[in-house]
């Protein structure tokens, strides 16, 4: 499998496949990656580079910065697959094509089987993700709770059967950004779900 970025746009995603050793970033035309409806990009706002150990993303002097996993970055950052980009308005989900076994779900596999409860948290979880704004995470357990009046615990639950049935590991508010990439790449939710 190839190293590519998802980009998420009001369009939905893309694919673009990360050839070569440095692919720059901008709304600049003259970018291998070029954003141009992306008011608050700058022109030439970032770099991703290719090195033996993977990928890495530096910020170049842009003025709203470049954010990896909702933290803004300020020297070059080492990504993992399935880290979230944020440069300007636009998103970005690295997909290295290096991921050991059993840690994130092959691309273009089904979604798995989800009880009603599941995919209404899923819903909740990945309701904000397309709503506009910038830098935005996943919902909360508490934000998911309120919003089907269950308790916390229960919400709690749910996404840890969740990240069982899609192949998540790991620790932290990480893992709540990966699930909902998960799931919206696996259609286990769509965006007439979350309208």
């Amino acid at each position: 499998m190839t190293a590519h970025l998802e980009m998420w746009g009001p369009a939905g995603v893309s694919m673009i496949p990360l050839g070569g050793d440095r692919i720059t970033l901008g709304s600049s035309d003259s970018n291998d990656v070029a954003v141009p409806a992306d008011r608050i990009m700058s022109r030439l706002h970032a770099v991703f580079e290719h090195y033996p150990a993977g990928w890495c993303v530096r910020d170049l002097g842009s003025r709203n910065g470049t954010f990896v996993n909702g933290r803004r970055i300020w020297q070059e950052h080492a990504l993992a697959d399935g880290d979230e980009i944020r440069a300007g308005a636009s998103r970005f989900v690295l997909r290295s094509g290096r991921v050991p076994a059993g840690q994130v779900t092959e691309a273009g596999a089904a979604p798995p089987e989800l009880t009603g409860r599941e995919r209404d948290v899923l819903v909740q979880l990945c309701r904000p993700l397309l709503d506009g704004a910038l830098f935005t995470e996943p919902a909360s357990s508490r934000e998911i709770a309120a919003a089907l009046v269950v308790t916390e615990a229960a919400v709690k639950q749910h996404l840890l059967r969740l990240y069982e049935k899609f192949g998540i590991s790991g620790e932290g508010e990480k893992r709540r950004v990966r699930l909902a990439n998960e799931a919206m790449a696996r259609n286990a939710i769509t965006r007439t779900d979350l309208g």
